[in-house]
């Protein structure tokens, strides 16, 4: 374990990556250049250990004592300072991104692991103006961060093996599954198969098959029930080869093929419809109901990590 971790955004992702490594035992540093942000941060990891408090995953004591290990910061230097582990967690911004490794690299010592949790920007043009490129990697944890399990690890093609094996284990050791892709590729892996379905769930809607609402359901209360502990690669070969190449024969020609955005999507957005995020998206979204809402989901994903743990 990486005696010093440095987090740098305390947005939605950087608070829960914070929260899993103090989980851990490590010493972390959580940067904001906002002291709003900052607050804001502390808060939902203060909330996110009292939900774990609550469903027996961490005594009061640990929670305490992870809280403790976190220490929030305005001052890039003083966050990474020491670090050995250095998680970037600021918006998509390419420009921003490649601003922030300059003035990490003028900081860290010579054996640091810089780290990126971009959902969409390849390694390569993170890495193109490093000095030091080959200490680079993209951690791409899932929201929540400090509950879902998944931490999608794309190495720069120079970063010797046995820094690749350092990474993978300190995911490891903070209860991540890392998966190690062997390439790059847009949207990584996780990111695609979500794509390939919300695009085909926006065009059966289109299309007049379901309503929005009966998409979830079929998503919730079928394959995604399954998918959980059934992959759909295992779940093809548990089915049968042959019968999935006469599906995949029958219904490839009829599925989506669309390169851009659904309407239903792109006509909210030009509304400022966002979503969740403006109280109005696909749905209405109350503030009251959307806390209640984000906090059962916390709680049942915590149950479904402890089943499947069993």
């Amino acid at each position: 374990m990486e005696n010093a971790v440095a987090v740098i955004g305390a947005g939605v992702m950087g608070h829960g990556i914070a929260q899993l490594f103090a989980q851990a035992g490590s010493a972390v540093r959580l940067h904001d250049a906002a002291e709003r942000q900052l607050a804001s941060g502390l808060s939902a990891m203060e909330e996110s250990l009292a939900l774990l408090v609550e469903e027996a995953v961490l005594t009061p004591q640990a929670a305490a004592a992870a809280r403790a290990r976190v220490r929030p910061t305005t001052s890039l230097d003083e966050a990474l300072a020491g670090a050995g582990f250095v998680v970037e967690a600021i918006p998509e911004l390419l420009a921003s991104k490649l601003e922030l490794f300059d003035r990490i690299e003028q900081v860290v010592g010579e054996d640091a692991i810089v780290g990126s949790n971009t959902s969409t920007i390849p390694i390569s043009l993170l890495a193109q103006r490093a000095r030091r490129p080959e200490r680079m990697v993209i951690v791409h944890f899932f929201n929540p961060a400090q509950l879902v399990p998944l931490v999608e690890v794309v190495p720069h093609p120079r970063m010797p093996p046995a820094a690749v094996e350092r990474v993978l284990e300190a995911l490891r050791r903070i209860g991540k599954r890392p998966v190690r892709l062997r390439k790059e590729v847009p949207g990584f892996v996780a990111n695609r198969l979500q794509a390939a379905v919300v695009r085909e769930a926006f065009h059966l809607v289109e299309q007049g098959v379901a309503s929005l609402e009966d998409i979830d359901t079929v998503m919730t209360e079928g394959p995604g029930f399954r998918w959980s502990f059934v992959g759909p690669v295992e779940a093809a070969d548990l089915g049968g080869l042959d019968t999935w190449q006469r599906v995949l024969d029958n219904l490839a020609p009829e599925l989506s093929r669309a390169e851009r955005a659904p309407a239903a999507i792109r006509e909210r957005v030009a509304r400022g419809e966002l979503g969740a995020k403006t109280g109005r998206g696909l749905f209405d979204h109350a503030a009251s109901t959307l806390a209640e809402r984000s906090r059962a989901r916390d709680r049942f994903l915590v149950r479904l990590e402890k089943l499947k743990r069993r």
